[in-house]
């Protein structure tokens, strides 16, 4: 066996490739003539001789390498394939130092954050600094378990919020996965409480569905006494039934009248940041009635920038409440029908009540749907399709409007 002297003291010949000094169990130590010096088990796998590194002397010394030794012989026995766990060990520290939850979570949205709408950001930043760092930031996230992560959720519970519940648990989820992929945790605590959580029912932006019922909200529509900015807004909305964002921040610009079109420029669209940099302009036809009802505002606001400006701002469009204000002000509520509930009407009764091609209807809704090969469908397809569809939906509102109350 080796002495430390020994190893200290071993020189290789200069007329030789390497120097090797045996120690025991298959441990020695190679010299080269260079004069450096690597400690190496000796390995067998299959009949072949292989060998496995255990550090270079002095910074590992004769000592340590026998306990290197026998703790890889330890591993082995114990199924552990030594060269494939050094390639992780060395992944693992190439990540990010940090390993606590909030470290991780900041890396996991620093990564990811740039992809994202401002909202999705702004609620995912909430989630985390409201609900999840005041309680499990500081610990290190491999240590957190799932009954200590289900009480933090539970007090999101307590205080009534069931769907932000759900989605506080999304937001861990991800964390958890991001620190499973860079080495921080063995496993994904957060698959273990699944139904754990109280459910929720997701809650739909109230929509009439009835065409009677949808009739007689029209014709409050056309008594509206407000001003022309917001009853044009309001009796466009049911017509071309887009998002009230985007109904809200319509622009002169956008609008080509003589060719009955609405061009939405993508970075006003409800998409990634991505699309919204690079994706197409959503295309929305104008029936008849949309463009005589536009004419009729362009000697007010055509002047300006937007076609709904604020009363206060004419830089910035009229706020979605005060849509939601006007339908109030008719007797229908929030409960009842809301602006966005446009949406939903239209995409019911296009579809039972004259038969369209829920593929038109899906393209008119700015959604990205998908064929049998699952290839998204680019949202301005179907445009002459389209533009024949939103003639009959306003050519067939006009009927439900006229038509008595009685019938």
């Amino acid at each position: 066996m080796l002495t430390e002297v020994q190893c200290k003291n071993a020189t290789c010949p200069p007329d030789r490739k390497r120097l090797r000094l045996t120690d025991a169990g298959g441990l020695y130590l190679e010299v080269s003539p260079a004069g450096s010096k690597r400690w190496f088990w000796k390995t067998y796998s299959d009949g072949k001789e292989g060998r496995f590194a255990l550090g270079s002397y002095p910074s590992v010394s004769l000592k340590a390498a026998r306990l290197a030794r026998d703790a890889a012989k330890r591993d082995r026995c114990n199924g552990v394939n030594l060269v494939q766990a050094r390639k992780v060990a060395k992944l693992r520290a190439t990540v990010a130092e940090g390993d606590t939850f909030r470290a991780v979570a900041e890396e996991w949205f620093a990564k990811n954050s740039g992809r994202w709408s401002s909202h999705y950001a702004i609620r995912e930043r909430r989630n985390l600094e409201k609900d999840l760092y005041p309680f499990i930031g500081t610990r290190r996230v491999a240590d957190v378990e799932p009954v200590e992560l289900l009480a933090v959720l539970r007090r999101v519970e307590e205080r009534g919020a069931l769907d932000v519940a759900h989605r506080v648990l999304t937001t861990a989820r991800a964390v958890w996965r991001y620190g499973v992929a860079t080495g921080r945790v063995p496993r994904d605590a957060t698959a273990d409480l699944k139904g754990a959580l109280t459910p929720h029912k997701g809650r739909h932006f109230a929509a009439i569905i009835e065409p009677k019922a949808f009739g007689a909200l029209l014709r409050a529509i056309q008594s509206y006494q407000g001003g022309p900015i917001v009853r044009t807004a309001l009796h466009l909305a049911p017509i071309l039934f887009q998002r009230p964002g985007e109904l809200r921040g319509m622009a002169w610009a956008e609008l080509n009248l003589d060719a009955a079109l609405w061009t939405i420029p993508s970075a006003r669209m409800k998409r990634s940041v991505e699309n919204k940099r690079d994706g197409d302009p959503h295309v929305v036809p104008l029936p008849t009635q949309a463009v005589a009802i536009l004419r009729k505002l362009q000697p007010l606001t055509g002047g300006g920038t937007l076609c709904f400006p604020g009363e206060r701002d004419h830089e910035r469009p009229i706020s979605d409440n005060t849509l939601r204000a006007a339908l109030a002000t008719l007797g229908y509520g929030p409960t009842a029908q809301s602006v966005h509930g446009f949406r939903a009407s239209a995409r019911t009764l296009l579809a039972e009540q004259l038969e369209v091609e829920p593929l038109y209807i899906e393209a008119q809704l700015a959604h990205v749907v998908k064929d049998a090969n699952g290839r998204a469908y680019n949202r301005t397809q179907y445009l002459k399709q389209r533009v024949e569809m939103m003639q009959r939906w306003a050519d067939y509102l006009d009927t439900l409007r006229d038509e008595s109350t009685d019938q």
